[in-house]
């Protein structure tokens, strides 16, 4: 594929935001809309050489046809680039700076022709990257034959920290600890970088959405991403939901079809941990001013944007017709 551009640029909705924040249901849900596809943790092309992990027969071609589209990748496959380019840790490291430069034009170059390959192979309007790195969402902003819309996803960090110490066992005190203070640090440096990227972006191609927001209400809250976009789509059935063929994300992507499980306002918080409320403390009231924001139950569109309307059916209850419901987490 030359990457020379024909026609407008290709529209990427891209979710930003710490892990385990439900991005992974929050873009199976979009990629069930018309003219979207859910293409996953696009990040990890570059990791993976191409092959989806979890994906059954028809990802696996869909992305191998991809890969045969996508020239000039071969040298930037590997860690390198998500380590130098992507990570926000990587502004921290001063040995990487040199590294980096060398690498973002053919990275970009491939970023670019990845995107048209996907938006052509799926026949979408919009692809839906779930990548979470700020600063490859900073990256992707740059080309010219891409518009990105930026989601930034953000869940209760306890919720979040909770999640990735729950598969430690109870006895194990000090690595339950150890890890509890290196997610502290990966959420504040992501929420650093996170809020610099979103406040840079063009408003009226940018949203701040609390997962708990949309667990309150999926459609209002898909209907102001929607929006956001300028996509004319309809909310899907969000009690049946096709995964399609995502390259990489949650563990849900292994079912054919999930349903999203809708939370009340007064569900039960995961376990409080001083140590995650004292060091995010500082967050909460920066991420209460960012605007615009999707709002659960609003009658219009998102705070701080212009009028708009909700997507049909908000504010019923969700079930599965098919599935059981997925957790989000």
């Amino acid at each position: 594929m030359s990457g020379d551009r024909r026609g407008p640029p290709k529209k990427v909705v891209y979710v930003m935001g710490a892990g385990h924040s439900g991005s992974t249901i929050l873009g199976v849900a979009l990629g069930n809309c018309e003219g979207f596809f859910y293409a996953g943790e696009l990040e990890e092309w570059l990791i993976t050489g191409d092959t989806p992990r979890w994906a059954l027969r028809e990802g696996q071609q869909f992305w191998s046809a991809v890969g045969r589209q996508v020239s000039g990748a071969e040298q930037l496959f590997g860690s390198a680039a998500n380590r130098c380019i992507e990570r926000s840790s990587a502004l921290l490291r001063a040995d990487l700076w040199l590294q980096r430069l060398r690498l973002r034009r053919r990275y970009r170059e491939v970023a670019e022709r990845l995107i048209d390959a996907v938006a052509e192979q799926a026949g979408a309007r919009c692809v839906v990257d779930t990548s979470h790195f700020p600063l490859r969402a900073r990256e992707l902003r740059t080309l010219p034959g891409v518009e990105v819309v930026l989601v930034y996803l953000v869940r209760d960090p306890q919720e979040v920290v909770a999640s990735n110490v729950r598969e430690l066992s109870l006895h194990e005190v000090a690595e339950r600890r150890w890890r509890t203070l290196v997610m502290n640090a990966n959420l504040c440096l992501t929420a650093l970088v996170s809020i610099a990227v979103f406040l840079t972006h063009p408003r009226k191609r940018r949203i701040f959405v609390r997962h708990e927001d949309f667990l309150l209400d999926p459609e209002g809250v898909i209907g102001q991403i929607l929006q956001t976009a300028g996509a004319p789509a309809q909310v899907p059935d969000l009690s049946r939901l096709r995964v399609g063929s995502p390259l990489q994300a949650g563990r849900l992507i292994r079912a054919e079809t999930v349903a999203v499980r809708r939370h009340s306002a007064d569900a039960a918080p995961a376990a409080r941990s001083l140590m995650t409320r004292i060091a995010q403390a500082p967050w909460r009231p920066i991420l209460r001013l960012l605007r615009p924001a999707a709002v659960a139950g609003a009658a219009g569109g998102a705070r701080g944007a212009g009028a708009g309307t909700r997507g049909a059916g908000a504010g019923a209850g969700i079930e599965s017709s098919q599935a059981p419901p997925v957790e989000t987490r």
